[in-house]
Order: C-alpha cells, then structure tokens, then sequence
C-alpha cells in the first residue's frame, strides 16, 4: 500500500555532505509529521529530525546546524542535506511517517506508523 524508499547514502570524507532522499508512494501520503532516524552497529535508533505539516522542523541536538530537513510535496519526497559531516554520523539511515502530532526526534519510535528499509552512510576520518 505504502512505500517509503531512501536513497542518497554512501561514502564521504569527514567535513564533506551528503544529501539523502525520501520517496514516499502509495495511497497514504499526507501525514502530520515525517522524521529521519538513525542507527550506528550496537546502538540502538535514535531520532535526528522531523519536519511537521506546518514544515516546523525539529532537531537532534547532535545535529543541530550541519543537518537540514525539507520537503517537496510535489515530488513527494524528503530531504535531509547533511553538512558537516562526522565519522559519529556513521549510521543507518531510516525515514518515517506519523499520522498524529506531536512531531519531534524524540517521539517514540512506535509511534511513527511507516518506516523505509534505510541507506547507509559512511564518513571516514
């Protein structure tokens, strides 16, 4: 019914940028809020942004002002521009979708009803 598909990911040198993309299709595409999340090997998936209906965003502390997140409707997918880049960046990264408010990376993951299979990115020292 719902697909949520990332891409973008791969392998960067620490201070360089990646920018990933979120493909969401299906019958179900508006959601109240959608959010990028992250999880390195042994850890467990964290939250690093999210973008409200209101295209309010929210972020992760250790994220703050090297990662952006955006949205086109008309495309149908989201962004998350990665500046900055750190070798503690190194993580699978995940997209998702909520149907209800509140809206933020530090909601629980259950709470957020579709979830893509990930892309992983890989920054060196």
């Amino acid at each position: 019914q719902v697909q949520v598909v990332e891409s973008g990911g791969g392998s960067v040198q620490a201070g360089g940028s990646l920018r990933l993309s979120c493909a969401v299709s299906g019958y179900k595409y508006n959601y109240a809020c959608m959010g990028w999340f992250r999880q390195a090997p042994g850890k467990e998936r964290e939250g690093v942004g999210t973008i409200g209906v209101d295209d309010n965003t929210r972020y992760a502390d250790s994220v703050k002002g090297r990662f952006t997140i955006s949205k086109d409707h008309a495309k149908r997918t989201l962004y998350l521009q990665m500046n900055s880049l750190k070798p503690e960046d190194t993580a699978m990264y995940y997209c998702a979708a909520k149907d209800v408010l509140p809206c933020s990376p530090s909601v629980l993951l259950p709470n957020f009803n579709d979830w893509g299979r990930g892309t992983q990115v890989t920054v060196s020292s």
